[in-house]
């Protein structure tokens, strides 16, 4: 899912309801390594989310009768290569490796209140990613609800729905990253960049309170390459 969290309460109105595909191939697992591709992204990041998997088949689901399909949930990675020249999602998100998932499947009896779960991503043992997931725009139920009516969600099928963007942080080379999910466990796994890029280690929150000119609700300040192919000239 896009956009899908309000920020802590900073974004007046949730975004339109919509979301992207990964490949398969972009799925990596328990104690994998994310691998950046050599491609001019102006950054690497990851986002932290939670994870549902559809149980049966869901065609036209309505939100009162969502929750009857799904399975379970796990914490997922959204690998993302930000400011490719080629616009859109694909060529951002759907790289290889660039959706980490696990480390299991926890039941959905085993989850009294998905919507009230803390989310927490650690990049080389600090706390950059730190929410709840009460603050998700578009709940649970809407979102099986909306991917339903677009197609038909198969069993096995994974829906991320979405992220808090205030911590995002580059990933880089030799990172060793953390998901956890209460109630869910632990996703670790590496990062590896050939290219050894380098990037200040700041949040998205970070840059945006650096900024002279602010928008409420919205982060999209990241941090600039400082050292590596396609740094810019300094």
């Amino acid at each position: 899912m896009a956009v899908n969290y309000m920020e802590d309460g900073t974004r007046s109105a949730p975004a339109p309801i919509n979301a992207f595909q990964k490949t398969a191939n972009a799925i990596c697992g328990p104690g994998d390594t994310m691998v950046l591709p050599d491609a001019p992204a102006t950054i690497f990041e990851g986002e932290a989310e939670l994870a549902l998997v559809i149980g049966k088949r869901a065609s036209h689901v309505s939100a009162a009768n969502a929750m009857d399909y799904v399975f379970g949930y796990t914490c997922f990675i959204d690998g993302s290569a930000r400011g490719l020249p080629a616009p859109g999602f694909f060529a951002m998100k759907s790289r290889d490796t660039f959706a980490p998932i696990g480390p299991w499947i926890v039941t959905k009896d085993e989850i009294p209140d998905p919507q009230n779960l803390q989310i927490r991503l650690y990049n080389n043992g600090v706390l950059m990613q730190n929410f709840n997931t009460n603050d998700m725009a578009h709940k649970i139920p809407r979102c099986i609800e909306w991917l339903s009516s677009v197609h038909t969600l198969e069993p096995g099928d994974i829906i991320a729905t979405g992220t808090n963007h205030r911590g995002l942080n580059p990933f880089m080379d030799g990172d060793k990253i953390e998901l956890e999910i209460e109630g869910i466990g632990k996703l670790a796994f590496n990062v590896k960049d050939e290219l050894q890029r380098k990037w200040e280690r700041v949040t998205r929150l970070q840059m945006h309170e650096r900024a002279a000119q602010k928008t409420p609700g919205a982060y999209p300040d990241i941090t600039p390459q400082i050292a590596g192919k396609y740094a810019p000239a300094r």
